[in-house]
């Protein structure tokens, strides 16, 4: 639903307002080498996720079914084609 333009202003405010009263504390804080590797498992799996996709396009381009493809990513023809079709058209 769409915010009004005072909503937008007071909600800035507020967050205006945390941030210069925000006083950290050490439970606040993240590892940085947890952060780090957790944004490289991220990485390499929205990598892999776009590998996956082409892959499937190829597929589909060769003429493999919808049921070929889903028993090869481990899933159902239907559920391969909900997940894929309207990514690799």
């Amino acid at each position: 639903m769409p915010r009004t333009v005072d909503e937008i202003l007071a909600h800035a405010d507020e967050l205006a307002e945390r941030f210069e009263n925000y006083d950290p504390r050490d439970a606040d804080e993240l590892d940085r080498a947890a952060v780090a590797e957790l944004r490289s498992a991220i990485q390499e799996r929205s990598s892999a996720e776009r590998h996956v996709l082409e892959a499937v396009r190829h597929g589909r381009d060769a003429g493999m079914s919808w049921a070929a493809i889903g028993a090869l990513v481990g899933t159902s023809g239907e559920a391969a084609r909900q997940r894929y079709s309207n990514k690799v058209a």
